[in-house]
């Protein structure tokens, strides 16, 4: 059922966009009255949350038109959507148009980018940081913001590429390195970080990268005395190099000593509201949860990194039980890392704790028309919301469209034949994750998804355990990995394998349905007081878990 009332602020967005359109270029345009039809679709398909169907009505309206604006606009609404084919259209139909328009060759050099592209868009990257007043190099550090978005791979070829002509400049040497390090190039991190402090002395941030690629290196001691050798020989240090000593001590888990740094800012610079935030976060890491809360509504009131502020806040409320309070502040997250997430736990809130699935999945609606960025997103949460309801077959309809959307997104076509395989559509769903090994076939992901069907689905246990194999030797330390081929072992009747496997899983995660495979290997191994001591505790962790409870009706329905 649509709710059209509450597609008004979509509407608005789309039609704000059409008067400036509509009043000059249509009147000089032979095509417009082709293109009004055009945007005219779009609004309609928009009405049915339809956003691919728009996204291309809006570009080919900026096809048949002869006005910069509306190029402008297709290029916002297929970016927004992250519809990455039209995006790019529709950018280089606005740059065909305003030659000159320094916005529209960002567009289509990041989106050449994205689609891979990398000759074209080292082109447009280099026209872009060659133009304007600034030094190419000072360009090339404001590209950082945006190469940091995409593929890491690509963006470190390109910038690479962009860096090679300024051998002697030390701001070229440290995007370099922000480029590899974001890329697990830590070897070229490291040494270009480093050429970056060579060649400017005086600048901090270079030693502080360099500090953190000895950190991702697995030099956690000597990038902390690193880091805290930079202050001990400054009198006056910067806060910023006590900002990164604390975040560097937090990733050795030595929270103390992180917060006294934090505290040493603070004391020095009662307005710094990173160092704020920071102190917030590790309180919330400690468990201090009042202090947190403290913190966090100071930051809130400061009005920095507000949207960090609301989803923080909105976790405690819910860890205290305070559901309307956390679903109202998750409501508030509208843009950053954790809005997605933020409003997923809003809408099972609303479904669950105020028993209102409609008005739910209203929530998710309306969060999608308010903000355009997230609508696809919204769609693949509503999949899994229906999905968290047990209502399957519209659960399906919105995987379906979410894969529609994100064709390339592996994560997504997995969880749609996830969720054949709870309809029971076992043969569809291995399937899908026949096509997704085809797809992704060094993916450790696809590779035990497929392998785990067929040991827990199917008789097939030999091709299975080949593919599990495959995935652990792709990600060893997995758990997941450890737990299937543990499960395949125990189908084949390998029991004390099985049970190795399992054991090693479960140590290094204590997951339920481990749990359930190992009480089953344990049975089998006519081990039974220690399959039902381990079913109890597990039981007691995790009481609604449905692989404990299949177990335990299964293999101890009588016992207490």
């Amino acid at each position: 059922m649509h709710h059209y009332s509450k597609r008004m602020p979509a509407l608005c967005w789309l039609l704000a966009l059409i008067p400036a359109i509509s009043a000059v270029a249509f009147a000089e345009d032979d095509r417009a009255g082709t293109a009004s039809a055009h945007i005219l679709q779009a609004e309609i398909a928009l009405q049915e949350d339809d956003y691919r169907t728009a996204t291309r009505e809006y570009r080919k309206a900026a096809e048949l038109s002869g006005n910069a604006e509306t190029a402008r606009q297709a290029t916002l609404m297929a970016f927004s959507y992250g519809f990455d084919e039209d995006t790019l259209a529709a950018a280089l139909r606005w740059r065909e148009l305003d030659p000159d328009n320094d916005k529209a060759l960002l567009y289509v050099a990041r989106l050449e980018l994205r689609l891979g592209k990398l000759r074209s868009s080292r082109r447009n990257f280099k026209k872009l940081i060659e133009a304007g007043d600034e030094s190419a190099d000072k360009r090339l550090i404001s590209l950082m913001s945006v190469l940091s978005q995409e593929d890491p791979e690509r963006s470190d070829k390109v910038m690479r590429w962009l860096a090679k002509p300024y051998p002697e400049s030390a701001l070229a040497h440290y995007a370099a390195a922000v480029m590899a390090l974001q890329a697990g190039d830590l070897a070229v991190a490291e040494t270009r970080s480093l050429r970056a402090a060579d060649l400017d002395p005086e600048w901090l941030k270079a030693k502080l990268l360099y500090a953190r690629v000895l950190l991702l290196g697995g030099k956690q001691d000597e990038a902390i005395n690193f880091t805290a050798r930079i202050i001990g020989d400054d009198p006056n240090p910067d806060p910023a190099a006590r900002m990164e000593l604390a975040m560097l001590l937090m990733a050795a888990d030595r929270d103390d000593d992180a917060l006294s740094q934090v505290n040493q800012i603070l004391l020095e610079q009662a307005s710094r509201t990173d160092a704020l935030r920071l102190m917030a976060i590790i309180n919330f890491r400690q468990n201090n949860l009042d202090a947190a809360w403290d913190d966090f509504e100071d930051l809130l009131r400061s009005g920095d990194y507000r949207m960090d502020a609301l989803y923080y806040l909105g976790r405690i409320a819910d860890f205290r039980g305070e559901h309307d309070k956390a679903i109202q502040l998750y409501t508030g997250v509208k843009y950053g890392q954790s809005a997605v997430v933020s409003q997923r736990r809003a809408s099972v809130l609303i479904a669950i704790q105020r028993d209102d699935q409609e008005e739910a999945l209203k929530h998710l609606d309306d969060f999608a028309d308010e903000v355009p960025k997230y609508a696809v997103d919204m769609v693949l949460v509503r999949a899994q919301l229906l999905a968290l309801l047990h209502r399957y077959p519209d659960a399906l309809e919105y995987y379906n469209k979410a894969v529609d959307y994100r064709p390339d997104d592996e994560g997504t076509y997995l969880s749609r034949a996830e969720m054949l395989l709870r309809m029971g559509r076992v043969d569809e769903a291995i399937v899908q994750y026949r096509q997704a090994v085809r797809r992704w076939p060094d993916s450790a992901l696809s590779l035990n998804a497929l392998g785990y069907t067929l040991a827990d689905r199917t008789d097939e246990y030999r091709e299975a355990e080949k593919l599990i194999r495959r995935a652990l030797k792709l990600d060893p330390d997995s758990p997941a990995i450890i737990d299937s081929l543990g499960w395949v072992l125990f189908r084949r009747g390998e029991y004390d394998a099985a049970l190795r496997e399992l054991q090693g899983a479960y140590t290094l995660f204590a997951d339920p349905e481990v749990a359930a495979h190992l009480v089953d290997v344990l049975a089998a191994l006519d081990r039974r007081d220690e399959a039902l001591e381990l079913l109890v505790a597990a039981e007691f962790k995790d009481p609604g878990s449905e692989h404990l409870k299949d177990v335990r009706e299964r293999l101890f329905s009588e016992a207490p």
